[in-house]
C-alpha cells in the first residue's frame, strides 16, 4: 500500500501572541514547499493478507453468539490415557472410534461453532469412511488445528518456558488450509512465580504474533492464548497487574507483525488468584477484574474473546 511522508518545508509555520483571536492562532506565513512521496522500502508498510476476506468472516462465524469451541486436539498419548481409563488399548482405530463419537454427535452444531483437531484427527475418517472435516463442515463447525510444537525451556530465563514450533509452520499451515482446516491454536505460558522475566514476556508476545502473522498469510485464524499459569501463591492484584503487561506485549507485536486484527480470536485466561493463594476471590471480583483486563488491553476490532470450560471454549465478547 503506498504511503506518504511529509519533508521538512523551506519555511515555518511562525506564531505571535498578537495573532491569537478567540483562541486560534493565524498564520503570518504560508506554507511552501510541502512535497509528499512513497515511502522507500525501509519505510512503513502494510499489507493485507490475500486471505483477509475470508479471515473476517471465519472469525465472526467461530464467535457466533451461543456456540464454542470444542478442544479436541489431545495428542495421541493423551488420547491414549482417556482410551485407557475404559480399558481400551491405545491403537489408531481406537482413537479413530472415539473421534467419530464426538464428531458425530447429535446436533452438535447447535452448540460447537468450530472444532480444534490434533493433526492425526484433520487427516483421520470416521469409522463409515467420511472425513471428519466433512462430517464437521456439514453441521455447521469450523474445523481447527493445533499448531505449536509444545512449550520447552527458555533459555537465559528463570526457569521459564517458550513455545516451539515456527520452523515450518508456513509450509504446516498452507497443508492444513488445504485438507480443510480454517483455524489455528497456539499455546504459550507465562509464570508468575518464576518472575515472569521480561525476556519470558517478550518471547511469548512476539512468538504469538509470528504464529499469528504466518497462520493469516496460509488463510487460518489464529487463536491468540496468551495463558498466565495459575500456579503461586500472589493475589489477584499480582495476576492483573502481570496480564496488562504480557497483553499489552502482545497486541504491540501483533500490531509490528501486521496482523488483521478483525481476523483473529484471543483466548486468554481468566484474572484469579495464584492456585495456592490463602487469600480466594469471589467470583464477582474474577469477573470484574477480567472485564477491566478485556477494556483496557484488547482493541475492539478484534471480533471474538474465547473463555475456556474443561475442553470447551464459549465466546465471552462478540463485536
Amino acid at each position: 500500500m503506498a504511503s506518504a511522508s511529509l519533508l521538512k518545508s523551506s519555511s515555518s509555520l511562525v506564531f505571535d501572541k498578537s495573532e491569537f483571536v478567540k483562541g486560534q492562532p493565524l498564520l503570518r506565513h504560508a506554507v511552501a514547499g510541502v512535497r509528499f512521496q512513497n515511502v522507500s522500502s525501509s519505510g512503513l508498510t502494510i499489507r493485507a493478507s490475500s486471505y483477509a476476506d475470508e479471515l473476517v468472516k471465519t472469525a465472526k462465524k467461530i464467535a457466533s453468539p451461543g456456540r464454542g469451541i470444542l478442544a479436541m486436539d489431545e495428542s495421541n498419548a493423551t488420547c491414549g490415557k482417556r482410551l485407557a481409563s475404559i480399558g481400551l488399548e491405545n491403537t489408531e482405530a481406537n482413537r479413530q472410534a472415539y473421534r467419530t463419537l464426538l464428531v458425530s454427535a447429535p446436533g452438535l452444531g447447535q452448540y460447537i461453532s468450530g472444532a480444534i483437531l490434533f493433526e492425526e484427527t484433520l487427516y483421520q475418517s470416521t469409522v463409515d469412511g467420511k472425513k471428519i472435516v466433512d462430517v464437521l463442515v456439514e453441521q455447521g463447525i469450523v474445523p481447527g488445528i493445533k499448531t505449536d510444537k509444545g512449550l520447552v525451556p527458555l533459555a537465559g530465563s528463570n526457569n521459564e518456558s517458550w513455545c516451539q514450533g515456527l520452523d515450518g509452520l508456513a509450509s504446516r499451515s498452507a497443508a492444513y488450509y488445504q485438507q480443510g482446516a480454517r483455524f489455528a491454536k497456539w499455546r504459550t505460558v507465562v509464570s508468575i512465580p518464576n518472575g515472569p522475566s521480561a525476556l519470558a514476556v517478550k518471547e511469548a508476545a512476539w512468538g504469538l504474533a509470528r504464529y499469528a502473522a504466518i497462520s493469516q498469510d496460509n488463510g487460518l485464524v489464529p487463536i491468540v492464548e496468551p495463558e498466565i499459569l495459575l500456579d503461586g501463591e500472589h493475589g489477584i492484584e499480582t495476576t492483573f497487574e502481570v496480564a496488562q503487561k504480557v497483553w499489552a506485549e502482545v497486541f504491540f507485536y501483533l500490531a509490528e507483525n501486521n496482523v488483521l486484527f478483525e481476523g483473529i480470536l484471543l483466548k486468554p485466561s481468566m484474572v484469579t488468584p495464584g492456585a495456592e493463594s490463602k487469600i480466594k476471590a469471589t467470583p464477582e471480583e474474577v469477573a470484574g477484574y477480567t472485564l477491566n483486563l478485556l477494556k483496557r488491553r484488547v482493541p475492539p476490532a478484534v471480533p471474538g474473546i474465547m473463555a475456556s470450560i474443561r475442553t470447551t471454549f464459549f465466546v465471552i465478547r462478540k463485536i
